[in-house]
Parts: C-alpha cells; sequence; structure tokens
C-alpha cells in the first residue's frame, strides 16, 4: 500500500489511513510511492533543487502579463528555484522582502520557510508553492522571520534605520472617508505623521504598515479554545507576549496554515470533517475561511492554547502605495485605502490592515510602519518634459496623487493624462476637488474618468483608453511614460490588452509586433505597473 504519511505524523493509525488513501487518490498515486510522492515526503532530494547565480530578469516567464498557468508551462523542466519563482507575481515589488528571483531561490534552498510573502500573487501563489516545496528535502526552520529575510530588509532600510525588520511607531493623524453618502465603498484617505523620525520617501515608494487583529476576533478565538487570554506564549520564535497580544499584534488570523488544518484532522473524530479539512489541505481554503473558521468546524475539537499558536503564521506586514509626494506634505505620509468587509457564513469579516486604518482605532494611535522602495521604475520620469499617462481606477488613484504632487511642486512642464475610474461619479470620485484645481491651474493635462455603475453600459477606463485612442498613441510617440496601479487579475490584464490593441491599430502593427513593441516599453522603463 502506498505510505505518503511519515510514522512519524501525529495522527493516530485510523487518521493515517484514511489521509494515505485521500491523498494517494488525490495524487493519481497507486503501488509503490512515485517519485514526486517521496520527494513530498523528504525522502529523497531531488538534484535541481540549488539555486544558480543565473540572472533571470529576462526569463520568459517573469512577465506579470501572463497567468500563473502560463508562467509555471513556460518553467516546466527548469530548476526548482526557477520554477518557484514562474509561481511569483512577477512584480519584483518587494513587498516580500525579496524580488521574485531572491524569494524563490531563499524558499528553494530552505533560507526561507513562509510561503505566503508574495502578496499580490495571493493564494494562487501559495498553493503553487506548496506544490513545489514538496519536492525539498531540507531540515525544519523556524516559523517567523529568517535571517536571509532580515538582510534584505537591512538592505532595504531607510534613514532613521527604520526598516521592515525595525519599523517605525508612528501615529494616525486623519482617517477621512473620501466616498459619499449613498456610496457601496468606504474608501479612507489617511495620514499618518512622520515628525522627528528621519523616514524619508520618493513618489512611487509604498508605505509597509504592521496591522493589529480585530479584538473582538481574537476575542473569539480565546474563547474557542477556553483559554486565558493573560497566559504567557511563543508565537513565531518570541517569547513572553500574552496569548491575546500575541494573537493581535504577531499572528495571522486570517488564512490557516497547513500546520492548523493538520492539527485539526489529528484532533477531529468526524470523518466528514477530517475529509473536508482534507480537501483544504490538498487544494486550499475557500476564500474567506479563516483561522477561526478553521477551530470552529468541529466544535468538540480540543486544542490547546500551546500547540494552536504554534500553527499560526507570522502576520505579515500590508503594503500600501503612498498618495503623497514629501515635497508637499513634509514629515507626513499620505495613503488611499479601501475598507475590507463582508459578511460569510453569518459572521462578519474585517481587512486587518484596512480596518484598522479606516476606524478601528483613533487619531492619535501608534503604527507600526516602514517605507518599500519603488522597484521597477515606478516614479515620475527623470525628465520633467517627459510626458506621464496614469491609469489608476478605484485606490489605484494613490501613487498619481503622489506623482500630481511631485510635477506640481517641482514645476515639472510635462504633460500628465490620468485615467480614473470607480462606480459612481456622485459618490466615487475620489480626489474631485483636488483633480479640479489640478486641471484648472494646468498640471493635469487630460482627465479621463470611467464610472461603471452609472449607465446601462459597463464602462472601465480601457474603454476610455480606446476611445482616446489616437491621442494616446501619439503621446506614446511623444514619449510618454505609462503608468498602472491596481487590480493586477482583471484591470491591468485588460489594460496590457488594450495597449497592445493601440500599438496595433495606431502603430500599424501586427499583435505579435505590437505585443513585442509593448514589451519594449517595459523593458525602457516606459511602460511600468504597481498591480495587486
Amino acid at each position: 500500500m502506498t505510505t505518503l504519511i511519515p510514522e512519524s505524523a501525529p495522527f493516530n493509525e485510523q487518521q493515517r489511513a484514511w489521509l494515505n488513501g485521500f491523498l494517494a487518490g488525490y495524487m493519481g498515486i497507486g503501488g509503490e510511492a512515485s517519485e514526486a510522492a517521496q520527494a513530498a515526503l523528504g525522502l529523497e532530494p531531488t538534484a535541481d533543487l540549488q539555486p544558480t547565480e543565473e540572472d533571470l530578469s529576462d526569463a520568459p516567464w517573469h512577465d506579470s502579463g501572463l497567468q500563473i498557468e502560463e508562467r509555471m508551462k513556460l518553467a516546466e523542466g527548469k530548476p526548482l528555484a526557477h520554477r518557484m519563482m514562474a509561481a511569483m507575481a512577477q512584480l519584483d515589488c518587494g513587498s516580500c522582502g525579496y524580488v521574485c528571483q531572491s524569494y524563490s531561490e531563499a524558499i528553494a534552498s530552505g533560507e526561507e520557510s513562509n510561503l505566503t510573502l508574495c502578496s499580490p500573487g495571493g493564494k494562487e501563489t501559495k498553493q503553487a508553492l506548496k506544490t513545489l516545496v514538496k519536492e525539498i528535502s531540507a531540515p525544519e526552520h523556524a516559523n517567523g522571520e529568517n535571517a536571509s529575510t532580515a538582510d534584505t530588509a537591512k538592505a532595504n532600510g531607510t534613514p532613521g534605520g527604520y526598516s521592515r525588520k525595525n519599523p517605525l511607531a508612528a501615529k494616525l493623524l486623519e482617517s477621512r472617508k473620501l466616498n459619499l453618502e449613498g456610496s457601496a465603498k468606504d474608501t479612507r484617505h489617511v495620514v499618518i505623521d512622520l515628525e522627528d523620525s528621519g523616514l524619508t520617501y520618493e513618489v512611487g515608494d509604498a508605505l509597509g504598515v504592521y496591522p493589529v487583529n480585530c479584538k473582538q476576533l481574537v476575542g473569539e478565538i480565546i474563547a474557542r479554545l477556553g483559554a486565558d487570554g493573560d497566559m504567557r506564549v511563543t508565537a513565531n520564535g518570541t517569547a513572553g507576549d500574552s496569548l491575546s497580544q500575541a494573537l493581535a499584534t504577531a499572528c495571522c488570523l486570517k488564512e490557516p496554515s497547513d500546520e492548523l488544518l493538520e492539527l485539526m484532522i489529528e484532533r477531529t473524530a468526524n470523518s466528514a470533517v477530517m475529509q473536508q479539512l482534507g480537501e483544504y489541505l490538498a487544494d486550499g481554503v475557500p476564500d474567506g475561511f479563516d483561522v477561526l473558521d478553521c477551530i470552529q468546524i468541529d466544535a468538540d475539537a480540543r486544542l490547546s492554547a500551546t500547540e494552536f499558536i504554534e500553527t499560526l503564521s507570522p502576520l505579515n506586514p500590508r503594503l500600501y502605495s503612498i498618495a503623497s509626494s514629501q515635497r508637499t506634505v513634509g514629515e507626513q505620509v499620505h495613503l488611499t485605502v479601501g475598507k475590507v468587509l463582508y459578511e460569510r457564513d453569518g459572521r462578519l469579516r474585517k481587512g486587518v490592515a484596512s480596518c484598522m486604518l479606516g476606524g478601528d482605532i483613533a487619531s492619535g494611535s501608534p503604527v507600526r510602519v516602514f517605507i518599500q522602495p519603488n522597484q521597477g521604475g515606478f516614479t515620475v520620469p527623470a525628465d520633467p518634459k517627459t510626458p506621464m499617462i496614469m491609469i489608476g481606477p478605484g485606490t489605484g488613484i494613490a501613487p498619481f496623487m503622489a506623482f500630481l504632487q511631485e510635477r506640481a511642486a517641482t514645476q515639472a512642464p510635462g504633460k500628465n493624462w490620468l485615467f480614473f475610474g470607480d462606480q459612481r461619479e456622485a459618490v466615487d470620485f475620489l480626489y474631485r476637488d483636488e483633480l479640479s484645481e489640478y486641471q484648472s491651474n494646468g498640471k493635469l493635462t487630460n482627465l479621463s474618468t470611467a464610472f461603471s455603475r452609472d449607465g446601462d453600459t459597463k464602462v472601465y477606463v480601457q474603454d476610455r483608453m480606446l476611445e482616446s485612442a489616437q491621442e494616446f498613441w501619439q503621446w506614446l510617440e511623444e514619449g510618454a511614460h505609462v503608468y498602472v496601479c491596481g487590480d493586477a487579475s482583471r484591470m491591468a490584464a485588460d489594460v496590457h490588452k488594450t495597449l497592445i490593441q493601440i500599438a496595433a491599430t495606431h502603430g500599424k502593427l501586427s499583435t505579435e509586433d505590437a505585443t513585442t513593441f509593448v514589451n519594449e516599453l517595459a523593458k525602457a522603463k516606459r511602460y511600468v505597473r504597481d498591480v495587486y
């Protein structure tokens, strides 16, 4: 019989037998375990695990315009580190503390054990990495930030000595709602005080924010465990915090880790729950299924607070595009934050950082922050005469408010064109007054808006691009730089296709040549994206 669960795994014979059968069926394994299964067990290291010194910046899969399935196909047969790189979002955004190649190599070498750091790649990247990491035979690593990440953070350190590893305890000054009454959204203009910190940033940079988990969620988890919130625990290698403090500031309470799923499988006596959790372990949990859902799936399963907290992933910082120029706002940093709130299975779910910044903490409260420098040229052109085309619907407008402030503060003569979209013009026109002022003083040459819910037909920013395609192409011929900020999977992908279409039609190019043209724009840093 195929054996996929090691004898050392913390399961009884019945649970081990069930999991062996389930995983064997899922992986299509019969008879002797395949090489992939052996690698998954860590029985035999494969020959392609070692990272290479090769520069993969021009690798075919290092293209954020491709879907993950396409990128993984391009990397088939390559060394493990290369295939892991293909699973990343290909943005080199730095949100993980690495770039795509160095993050993948750190995982493949065993230096990094956290598979959840690629924020733009999200669940898709995590699941792909989870599959690939089964090929690694390496010692267990500490569950937390390792030396590699810390070194990278130090390299990205900022004035004043603050960094991802050593964030600044700044102060929240303002969280002002931008949407008007009647909107389905709650988007905030957030102001954070950097006074006397020495912390500086450039337009195009991001602000890393370490969030604090919702008190109510923490309380419900402690109640389910039947634990004392004041008991001292060790979380992600740090000892001494109370259980409630560790759950609030050190542990991810969003998507449950594989270790927590395995612990619940071990403790449940319910075969249906065991099967459901086994499927989640293999395929990933459903969207919105969090740590509390996991431990509530079987109320009879007993967990101690100590073993529970050992399974939790570290609480990663969230990165927000900075919506201000320091030339204009001085010792402040501004953000544009869309609050995430929704109901699932009768319980309100809250975006941990967006709700914290969007009203859960009062003005004057401390917020742990650091600067994440922009990657890949996502900043205003070095030549102030160069035209800029900025495409940023919704909260994607954030960096372009910074760009416009910077161009105004430096009296840059270059033309500026903003494409902005949201749901309804009357209530969702973010920064309307500021943009009107920029139009009036000539700093915003063109403003093209798309409000998708105002008419019978939904209109988006890519539709406005096509409506102005001739002028768009003329700006490109004049040397304009194109910037895109916002949703990677839909908006940015549609904008990318539209850019190729404009190049084909008005540049009189074949689709293949138009694609090459757009790719060359990206290589020349004239087409840069900050997408998530």
